[in-house]
């Protein structure tokens, strides 16, 4: 009996599983890779999204006249433990590379800054509240930056800066 046919047989079809393994396990890493970045993407967009939502409300609730200096501060109060800014910050901690986090973090706690300001009297537009924005605003700028980096889409031109 001649081996060598069998023997070749043999040898392509183990050459064969190999390589289709091999291709699988790529299309996986590609895929999961993929899902991924969508989910990070999901979780930016949503953290965003709840910085912008909660700043406009504060801002908003600080301009509003109240009856007294206690409602101002529970509605503050209120308003920032209804945003979602405490689920997509837990979001972040369990998800974004750490440069994000910390990032993520500092913007969470600049907006923390300008509700306790507010809170203690502080007033719409007064030079300190504007140091409280003026430092929101570069910690958002630089938390961008990082999320724009980590998704791979580069930093923003000219056109789209602010």
């Amino acid at each position: 009996m001649d081996w060598l046919p069998l023997l070749s047989t043999l040898a392509g079809a183990a050459i064969g599983i190999v390589a289709t393994l091999i291709a699988d396990r790529s299309r996986w890493k590609r895929e999961d890779a993929k899902e991924a970045l969508r989910l990070r993407l999901d979780i930016y967009a949503r953290y965003t999204t709840a910085v912008k939502v909660l700043g406009e409300t504060l801002r908003a609730l600080a301009e509003r006249e109240h009856p007294s200096d206690d409602e101002r501060a529970l509605a503050l109060r209120e308003a920032f433990r209804a945003s979602d800014i405490a689920v997509a910050s837990e979001q972040m901690w369990l998800i974004a590379p750490q440069p994000v986090v910390k990032a993520s973090n500092s913007v969470f706690h600049c907006l923390r800054r300008i509700c306790d300001g507010y809170i203690d009297g502080t007033s719409v537009s007064s030079p300190e509240d504007h140091a409280r924005w003026e430092a929101r605003g570069r910690a958002a700028a630089e938390m961008r930056r990082l999320m724009r980096e980590d998704l791979g889409v580069g930093p923003l031109t000219e056109r789209h800066s602010t």
